[in-house]
Protein backbone atom coordinates (compact mmCIF):
# COMPACT_ATOMS: atom_id res chain seq x y z
CA UNK A 1 0.00 0.00 0.00
CA UNK A 2 1.33 3.44 -0.95
CA UNK A 3 1.79 6.09 1.71
CA UNK A 4 1.27 9.81 1.17
CA UNK A 5 4.25 11.76 -0.13
CA UNK A 6 3.71 15.46 -0.82
CA UNK A 7 6.40 15.76 -3.49
CA UNK A 8 5.06 12.76 -5.42
CA UNK A 9 1.42 13.74 -4.95
CA UNK A 10 1.92 17.13 -6.58
CA UNK A 11 4.83 16.33 -8.88
CA UNK A 12 2.68 16.77 -11.99
CA UNK A 13 2.26 20.45 -11.08
CA UNK A 14 5.97 20.90 -11.78
CA UNK A 15 6.46 22.43 -15.18
CA UNK A 16 3.63 24.90 -14.71
CA UNK A 17 5.38 25.87 -11.47
CA UNK A 18 8.96 25.31 -10.39
CA UNK A 19 9.90 23.08 -7.48
CA UNK A 20 10.70 26.22 -5.49
CA UNK A 21 7.29 27.68 -6.30
CA UNK A 22 5.57 24.43 -5.34
CA UNK A 23 7.25 24.63 -1.96
CA UNK A 24 5.95 28.19 -1.64
CA UNK A 25 2.42 26.93 -2.34
CA UNK A 26 2.96 24.27 0.31
CA UNK A 27 3.73 26.97 2.89
CA UNK A 28 0.99 29.36 1.73
CA UNK A 29 -2.28 29.87 3.58
CA UNK A 30 -5.62 30.48 1.90
CA UNK A 31 -8.92 31.27 3.60
CA UNK A 32 -12.17 30.09 2.02
CA UNK A 33 -15.44 31.50 3.34
CA UNK A 34 -18.45 29.32 2.56
CA UNK A 35 -18.22 25.72 1.35
CA UNK A 36 -21.32 25.40 -0.82
CA UNK A 37 -21.56 25.63 -4.60
CA UNK A 38 -18.27 27.38 -5.30
CA UNK A 39 -16.58 27.25 -1.90
CA UNK A 40 -16.34 23.48 -1.71
CA UNK A 41 -14.83 23.07 -5.15
CA UNK A 42 -12.53 26.05 -4.46
CA UNK A 43 -11.11 24.21 -1.46
CA UNK A 44 -10.56 20.92 -3.30
CA UNK A 45 -9.04 22.60 -6.36
CA UNK A 46 -6.62 24.59 -4.21
CA UNK A 47 -5.78 21.45 -2.24
CA UNK A 48 -4.82 19.71 -5.50
CA UNK A 49 -2.56 22.66 -6.34
CA UNK A 50 -0.69 21.71 -3.17
CA UNK A 51 -1.71 24.68 -1.00
CA UNK A 52 -0.67 23.48 2.44
CA UNK A 53 -2.60 25.64 4.88
CA UNK A 54 -6.25 26.71 5.03
CA UNK A 55 -8.82 28.52 7.13
CA UNK A 56 -12.34 27.41 6.20
CA UNK A 57 -15.72 28.59 7.48
CA UNK A 58 -19.30 27.38 7.03
CA UNK A 59 -22.30 26.86 9.35
CA UNK A 60 -24.65 24.99 6.98
CA UNK A 61 -25.49 21.30 6.41
CA UNK A 62 -26.00 19.45 3.15
CA UNK A 63 -29.52 19.23 1.74
CA UNK A 64 -30.84 17.34 -1.27
CA UNK A 65 -31.37 20.67 -3.08
CA UNK A 66 -27.56 21.00 -3.14
CA UNK A 67 -27.05 17.91 -5.35
CA UNK A 68 -26.98 19.75 -8.68
CA UNK A 69 -23.89 21.82 -7.90
CA UNK A 70 -22.14 21.18 -4.56
CA UNK A 71 -19.20 18.76 -4.64
CA UNK A 72 -19.75 17.49 -1.10
CA UNK A 73 -23.47 16.81 -1.56
CA UNK A 74 -24.19 13.07 -1.76
CA UNK A 75 -26.75 10.75 -0.20
CA UNK A 76 -24.36 9.74 2.63
CA UNK A 77 -23.65 13.41 3.50
CA UNK A 78 -27.28 14.55 3.77
CA UNK A 79 -27.69 16.48 7.01
CA UNK A 80 -23.96 16.54 7.72
CA UNK A 81 -22.11 19.85 8.23
CA UNK A 82 -20.53 21.05 4.99
CA UNK A 83 -17.45 22.05 6.97
CA UNK A 84 -16.87 18.50 8.25
CA UNK A 85 -17.47 16.86 4.88
CA UNK A 86 -15.19 19.20 2.93
CA UNK A 87 -12.49 19.04 5.59
CA UNK A 88 -12.47 15.25 5.22
CA UNK A 89 -12.34 15.47 1.43
CA UNK A 90 -9.48 17.99 1.54
CA UNK A 91 -7.50 15.88 4.01
CA UNK A 92 -8.02 12.85 1.77
CA UNK A 93 -6.10 14.80 -0.89
CA UNK A 94 -3.38 16.03 1.47
CA UNK A 95 -3.41 14.51 4.96
CA UNK A 96 -0.50 16.77 5.92
CA UNK A 97 -2.39 20.02 5.32
CA UNK A 98 -2.96 22.47 8.14
CA UNK A 99 -6.70 23.08 8.35
CA UNK A 100 -8.27 25.61 10.72
CA UNK A 101 -12.07 25.29 10.82
CA UNK A 102 -14.78 27.77 11.81
CA UNK A 103 -18.10 25.90 12.19
CA UNK A 104 -20.00 29.06 13.12
CA UNK A 105 -19.26 30.62 9.75
CA UNK A 106 -17.78 34.09 9.37
CA UNK A 107 -18.48 36.31 12.37
CA UNK A 108 -17.16 39.59 13.72
CA UNK A 109 -15.71 37.97 16.84
CA UNK A 110 -13.71 35.38 14.86
CA UNK A 111 -12.76 37.24 11.68
CA UNK A 112 -9.25 38.07 12.90
CA UNK A 113 -8.55 34.43 13.77
CA UNK A 114 -10.03 33.32 10.45
CA UNK A 115 -7.69 35.61 8.50
CA UNK A 116 -4.59 35.18 10.66
CA UNK A 117 -1.52 34.53 8.49
CA UNK A 118 -3.63 34.31 5.32
CA UNK A 119 -2.02 35.09 1.95
CA UNK A 120 -5.23 35.16 -0.14
CA UNK A 121 -8.92 35.06 0.72
CA UNK A 122 -11.17 33.19 -1.75
CA UNK A 123 -14.84 34.12 -1.52
CA UNK A 124 -17.23 31.18 -1.51
CA UNK A 125 -20.08 32.80 0.39
CA UNK A 126 -23.68 32.53 -0.73
CA UNK A 127 -24.67 35.27 -3.19
CA UNK A 128 -26.97 36.87 -0.61
CA UNK A 129 -24.57 36.74 2.37
CA UNK A 130 -23.98 40.48 2.19
CA UNK A 131 -23.27 41.09 5.88
CA UNK A 132 -20.62 38.36 6.08
CA UNK A 133 -19.14 39.38 2.72
CA UNK A 134 -18.86 43.06 3.66
CA UNK A 135 -17.31 42.12 7.01
CA UNK A 136 -14.73 39.84 5.37
CA UNK A 137 -13.82 42.13 2.51
CA UNK A 138 -13.38 45.08 4.88
CA UNK A 139 -11.13 43.01 7.15
CA UNK A 140 -9.07 41.84 4.18
CA UNK A 141 -8.68 45.42 2.94
CA UNK A 142 -7.52 46.51 6.39
CA UNK A 143 -5.00 43.66 6.58
CA UNK A 144 -3.80 44.01 2.98
CA UNK A 145 -5.02 40.52 2.01
CA UNK A 146 -5.97 40.08 -1.68
CA UNK A 147 -9.50 38.80 -2.29
CA UNK A 148 -10.52 36.57 -5.20
CA UNK A 149 -14.23 36.21 -5.96
CA UNK A 150 -15.48 34.10 -8.85
CA UNK A 151 -19.24 34.03 -9.29
CA UNK A 152 -21.14 31.24 -11.09
CA UNK A 153 -23.36 33.35 -13.34
CA UNK A 154 -25.30 31.63 -16.07
CA UNK A 155 -23.15 28.79 -17.39
CA UNK A 156 -19.93 30.65 -16.86
CA UNK A 157 -17.86 32.57 -14.36
CA UNK A 158 -17.33 36.23 -13.52
CA UNK A 159 -14.06 37.10 -11.80
CA UNK A 160 -13.16 40.05 -9.59
CA UNK A 161 -9.99 40.57 -7.56
CA UNK A 162 -9.69 43.16 -4.82
CA UNK A 163 -6.11 43.85 -3.79
CA UNK A 164 -3.91 46.65 -2.47
CA UNK A 165 -3.62 49.34 -5.15
CA UNK A 166 -7.02 48.59 -6.63
CA UNK A 167 -10.49 49.97 -5.94
CA UNK A 168 -11.97 48.95 -2.55
CA UNK A 169 -14.95 46.59 -2.43
CA UNK A 170 -17.40 49.13 -0.98
CA UNK A 171 -16.40 51.82 -3.45
CA UNK A 172 -16.81 49.44 -6.38
CA UNK A 173 -20.24 48.09 -5.42
CA UNK A 174 -21.69 51.06 -3.50
CA UNK A 175 -23.63 49.05 -0.90
CA UNK A 176 -23.79 51.78 1.74
CA UNK A 177 -27.41 52.66 2.54
CA UNK A 178 -28.88 49.99 0.21
CA UNK A 179 -31.52 47.43 1.13
CA UNK A 180 -30.93 43.77 0.27
CA UNK A 181 -32.74 43.95 -3.07
CA UNK A 182 -30.61 46.89 -4.19
CA UNK A 183 -27.42 45.20 -2.99
CA UNK A 184 -28.35 42.06 -4.91
CA UNK A 185 -28.74 43.99 -8.17
CA UNK A 186 -25.56 46.00 -7.63
CA UNK A 187 -23.64 42.85 -6.73
CA UNK A 188 -24.90 41.04 -9.82
CA UNK A 189 -24.00 43.90 -12.15
CA UNK A 190 -20.71 44.60 -10.41
CA UNK A 191 -19.63 40.98 -10.75
CA UNK A 192 -20.49 40.85 -14.43
CA UNK A 193 -20.66 44.31 -16.01
CA UNK A 194 -20.80 42.69 -19.46
CA UNK A 195 -23.75 40.47 -18.37
CA UNK A 196 -22.85 37.74 -20.87
CA UNK A 197 -25.32 35.42 -19.15
CA UNK A 198 -28.31 37.49 -20.22
CA UNK A 199 -30.60 36.14 -22.90
CA UNK A 200 -30.48 32.36 -22.50
CA UNK A 201 -32.35 31.82 -19.25
CA UNK A 202 -34.91 29.18 -20.21
CA UNK A 203 -37.40 30.08 -17.47
CA UNK A 204 -37.20 33.60 -16.01
CA UNK A 205 -39.79 32.70 -13.37
CA UNK A 206 -36.98 30.82 -11.62
CA UNK A 207 -35.06 34.07 -11.09
CA UNK A 208 -36.30 36.03 -8.08
CA UNK A 209 -33.80 38.10 -6.09
CA UNK A 210 -36.44 39.13 -3.56
CA UNK A 211 -36.98 35.46 -2.69
CA UNK A 212 -33.24 34.71 -2.83
CA UNK A 213 -33.50 32.14 -5.56
CA UNK A 214 -32.17 31.50 -9.04
CA UNK A 215 -30.94 28.62 -11.22
CA UNK A 216 -27.45 27.20 -10.73
CA UNK A 217 -25.08 24.76 -12.43
CA UNK A 218 -22.10 22.60 -11.41
CA UNK A 219 -20.47 23.52 -14.73
CA UNK A 220 -20.37 27.16 -13.69
CA UNK A 221 -19.07 26.29 -10.21
CA UNK A 222 -16.23 24.24 -11.68
CA UNK A 223 -15.29 27.05 -14.07
CA UNK A 224 -15.22 29.41 -11.07
CA UNK A 225 -12.87 27.12 -9.17
CA UNK A 226 -10.47 26.89 -12.09
CA UNK A 227 -10.11 30.61 -12.66
CA UNK A 228 -10.06 31.43 -8.93
CA UNK A 229 -7.32 28.87 -8.30
CA UNK A 230 -5.19 30.29 -11.11
CA UNK A 231 -5.55 33.86 -9.82
CA UNK A 232 -4.73 32.64 -6.30
CA UNK A 233 -1.64 30.88 -7.60
CA UNK A 234 -0.49 34.04 -9.41
CA UNK A 235 -1.03 36.15 -6.31
CA UNK A 236 0.85 33.77 -4.00
CA UNK A 237 3.76 33.34 -6.41
CA UNK A 238 3.89 37.03 -7.38
CA UNK A 239 3.52 36.13 -11.05
CA UNK A 240 1.75 39.38 -12.00
CA UNK A 241 -0.91 39.69 -14.68
CA UNK A 242 -3.79 39.88 -12.20
CA UNK A 243 -6.59 42.29 -13.13
CA UNK A 244 -7.83 44.11 -10.03
CA UNK A 245 -11.04 46.08 -9.51
CA UNK A 246 -12.40 48.18 -11.13
CA UNK A 247 -11.32 45.76 -13.87
CA UNK A 248 -13.23 42.50 -14.11
CA UNK A 249 -13.42 39.52 -16.46
CA UNK A 250 -16.11 37.06 -17.47
CA UNK A 251 -16.18 33.83 -19.42
CA UNK A 252 -19.50 32.41 -20.54
CA UNK A 253 -19.30 28.74 -21.48
CA UNK A 254 -22.71 28.71 -23.13
CA UNK A 255 -21.83 31.49 -25.53
CA UNK A 256 -18.11 30.59 -25.59
CA UNK A 257 -17.27 34.24 -25.04
CA UNK A 258 -14.67 35.93 -22.88
CA UNK A 259 -14.50 39.63 -22.10
CA UNK A 260 -12.80 42.05 -19.74
CA UNK A 261 -14.36 45.24 -18.44
CA UNK A 262 -13.12 48.43 -16.82
CA UNK A 263 -15.47 50.49 -14.70
CA UNK A 264 -13.64 53.51 -13.26
CA UNK A 265 -15.69 55.08 -10.42
CA UNK A 266 -17.22 51.66 -9.79
CA UNK A 267 -20.97 51.80 -9.17
CA UNK A 268 -20.96 55.49 -10.12
CA UNK A 269 -19.73 54.74 -13.64
CA UNK A 270 -22.42 55.79 -16.17
CA UNK A 271 -22.34 52.40 -17.91
CA UNK A 272 -22.67 50.63 -14.57
CA UNK A 273 -25.59 52.81 -13.53
CA UNK A 274 -27.31 52.15 -16.85
CA UNK A 275 -26.86 48.39 -16.51
CA UNK A 276 -28.21 48.49 -12.94
CA UNK A 277 -31.34 50.21 -14.24
CA UNK A 278 -31.77 47.70 -17.09
CA UNK A 279 -31.37 44.71 -14.77
CA UNK A 280 -33.92 46.14 -12.34
CA UNK A 281 -36.40 46.45 -15.21
CA UNK A 282 -35.72 42.92 -16.39
CA UNK A 283 -36.17 41.44 -12.92
CA UNK A 284 -39.20 43.54 -11.95
CA UNK A 285 -42.39 41.50 -11.35
CA UNK A 286 -44.59 41.40 -14.44
CA UNK A 287 -48.09 42.79 -14.01
CA UNK A 288 -50.89 40.37 -14.85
Amino acid sequence: MQTFDYDKAFSRNIGWVTETEQEKLRRAKVAVGGLGGVGGVHLLTLARLGIGRFSIADFDVFDIANFNRQVGATVPTLGRPKLDVLAEMARDINPEMELLTFPGGIKADSIDAFLEGVDVYVDGLDFFAFDARRLTFAACEKKGIPVVTAAPLGMGTALLVFAPGGMPFEEYFGFEGCDEQEMAVRFLVGLSPAMLQRGYVADMSRVNLAERRGPSSIAACQLCAGVAAIETLKLILGRGGVLVAPRASQFDGYRMRYTTTWRPWGHRNPLQRLMITLVKRQLAPKSS
